[in-house]
């Protein structure tokens, strides 16, 4: 892949920023399960956190392969912090893709400004069927009354805004789900409960209990109807992001195995000369030779506009897969070492498990992948 002037300006930047603030903070955000409010002002004032977003609505204006590139880099330094960037993109994708303009000037602006969004569609029942979701939306007058619950949400407590599905329409199914902008300082919303994570400590996974939460009717994004719809409207986006942070976290896994093979002695030679080692070293290089790929092609596709749904269903089954495999050679070869805290390669191996889960399991990128092929071979007949 060849990077444009622009691009490598910002990896270059970022990676900086990474080694600077972010890196040395790292170990003691996971082992206080303290959310990276420094980190996190760091990015909004190097425009990060809204980095794809217009230039008219305080973003930087940049490409989706760029801020892969970011996502690539913030996750090697630390993993939690990624999936906070990851979702605020997704957040901001939705709102600039499908905000109306008063929308836009209102919450947007906020977004890539000092404010942490978070994306509420799953619920305790409705994972990866979003037409199952229970959480209601009445209309009464100009507003809308929300009431239920959300599972697994990323800055669900420490966001300020989240973009919430409910159903309008019970009997409409998928038809009758819509979105709603919410501050989540509303009355009635509450995320008191943060998840017990294995990893990704730094990054508050909260239950948002929604009790007649009054939102403005003006706060609906589209029509009544449309929630389905936004939902999968980012999908590329948000598949490409979490891809990005699996390749950054897998070259961390990489780089901490690669060191530690080379200064690690046995038998009179460095373990990294030895063909056990050195084989799974090779095989290491080579997925994430593969997976950076699969990645930066599917960024470059959807910055050009041409369908890339398939392809960033591909790179994110890969490449999360790949990081769980790398992640776990590499701990391998850190030995007994690498199960105790003393070395960044046992938390590196926490964070990265829950990547074959979120924004749509192994098996759902599958599944997305067989019906492009199926409809592929349909329209060839």
């Amino acid at each position: 892949m060849n990077f444009t002037e622009d691009q490598i300006m910002i990896g270059d930047m970022v990676a900086k920023l990474c080694v600077d603030e972010i890196a040395p903070k790292a170990e003691m955000r996971d082992k206080e399960k303290c959310y990276p409010k420094e980190e996190v002002e760091a990015l909004f004032a190097h425009g990060i956190m809204g980095m794809t977003v217009s230039e008219n609505y305080g973003g930087s204006g940049a490409d989706t392969l760029s801020q892969a590139l970011s996502i690539e880099h913030i996750a090697r330094a630390n993993g939690g912090l990624s999936t906070i960037v990851a979702v605020q993109s997704l957040v901001c994708g939705i709102l600039e893709k499908c905000g109306n303009e008063a929308q836009k000037q209102k919450y947007l602006t906020k977004l890539t400004s000092d404010t942490v969004g978070a994306f509420a569609l799953t619920e305790p029942h409705a994972g990866s069927d979003a037409s199952a979701l229970r959480t209601t939306a009445v209309r009464e007058g100009d507003f809308y009354i929300l009431n239920g619950s959300k599972q697994f949400i990323t800055s669900g407590q420490t966001g300020g805004l989240a973009i919430i599905f409910a159903v309008t329409d019970p009997s409409a199914g998928k038809k009758g789900i819509s979105a709603f902008i919410v501050a989540t300082d509303s009355e009635g919303y509450d995320a008191s409960r943060l998840e017990d994570k294995m990893g990704q400590h730094c990054s508050d996974t909260a239950q948002v209990v929604l009790t007649n939460v009054k939102v403005p009717a003006e706060n609906r994004i589209g029509e009544e109807g449309d929630g389905y719809k936004i939902a999968l409207s980012n999908l590329e986006n948000g598949r490409i992001s979490i891809a990005a942070q699996c390749l950054g976290l897998a070259r961390a896994a990489y780089v901490e195995a690669s060191s530690y093979a080379r200064d690690r002695k046995t038998f009179g030679k460095a373990i990294a000369e030895h063909q056990a080692v050195g084989f799974k070293l090779a095989e290491m290089k080579t997925k994430l030779f593969a997976a950076s790929h699969m990645v930066y092609e599917a960024a470059a596709l959807k910055d050009s506009q041409q369908p890339c749904l398939q392809e960033a269903c591909m790179a994110k089954l890969y490449a999360s897969e790949a990081a769980i495999e790398i992640a776990d050679k590499a701990l391998q070869i850190h030995g007994g070492y690498g199960y105790i805290q003393d070395y960044p390669i046992e938390r590196i191996y926490r964070d990265v498990r829950v990547c074959s889960l979120y924004e749509g399991t192994s098996d759902i990128q599958k599944m997305i992948i067989s019906r492009g092929i199926l409809k592929v071979e349909k329209i060839r007949k």
